[in-house]
């Protein structure tokens, strides 16, 4: 394996309005800061396209949508500022999501885990196979779903997110994940989830690209600060990835 391909990727294709980003690590997809600059660096750029209608976020793989932070990246935390910056990656990403003036399709093939629910989360409508089961590990490493938070709350709720928020070493169910809100539809397979996702993008590149601005607009409204909140709560997560409890916790969990 190439030393590129080793450290993950992100790549976008452009067909009949579509945009497809697709993000790979080969660590179940689990993403390091690079990969999270460069996603939300191609969220951003697909939004100011002129060639896309409509945007679909997938990962590659079928077992793992995303697992997310590296850990090889958080126990070499070793500063505030480094702390701050690793996890302002997964807050790049949410506000490029929810800042893209275009409809994102989130296409959770597999389980999702800590900043991969928060990124099912800040999609504008997700589809998932069975297998797709959600996760808040955060806790369970010694820190908490702050950064992600925002973003899953106001898909599910605060009863839903802190069931998972405080059950951080449980999976919850893909059929759970519906019920609150998370996923619009699950399938039996990948092929039949991607068979849905084609149908939907394929309406909606044909739609009023103005009338689907507006409606994203009006969605989000209420997040205006949350370039803000993000950063404030990546500091929080920054400061707790130092104490000597979260490091022993990070590696008696790598250790598993």
């Amino acid at each position: 394996m190439n030393e590129a391909i080793h450290q993950g990727s992100v790549e976008l294709t452009v067909k009949d309005g579509i945009g497809t980003i697709e993000f790979f690590h080969p660590l179940s997809n689990s993403l390091p800061g690079k990969i999270l600059t460069k996603l939300a660096d191609t969220i951003t750029d697909a939004g100011n396209n002129n060639d896309i209608s409509v945007i679909i976020l997938k990962s590659a793989g079928d077992r793992a949508f995303c697992a997310g932070a590296s850990f090889d990246e958080l126990i070499s935390i070793d500063n505030l500022e480094t702390g701050k910056v690793f996890f302002s990656g997964f807050a790049n990403v949410i506000n490029a999501a929810r800042k893209c003036p275009k409809f994102i399709i989130g296409r959770v093939q597999g389980k999702a885990v800590g900043g991969g629910v928060g990124m099912a989360s800040a999609v504008d409508f997700c589809y998932a196979t069975k297998f797709a089961s959600v996760k808040l590990s955060e806790l369970a490493v010694g820190i908490g779903p702050f950064v992600v938070g925002p973003a899953v709350e106001r898909k599910v709720g605060t009863s839903a997110m802190s069931m998972m928020a405080i059950n951080a070493s449980e999976f919850y169910s893909a059929e759970w994940a519906k019920q609150q809100g998370l996923y619009a539809e699950i399938f039996d397979s990948i092929e039949h989830l991607d068979a849905g996702i084609e149908t939907l993008a394929n309406k909606l590149a044909k739609s009023n690209p103005e009338a689907m601005q507006l409606l994203k607009k009006v969605f989000w409204e209420g997040t205006e600060h949350w370039d803000t909140l993000l950063s404030e709560r990546a500091a929080m997560s920054g400061k707790l990835v130092l104490s000597d409890f979260t490091r022993n916790a990070i590696n008696a969990f790598k250790k598993k």
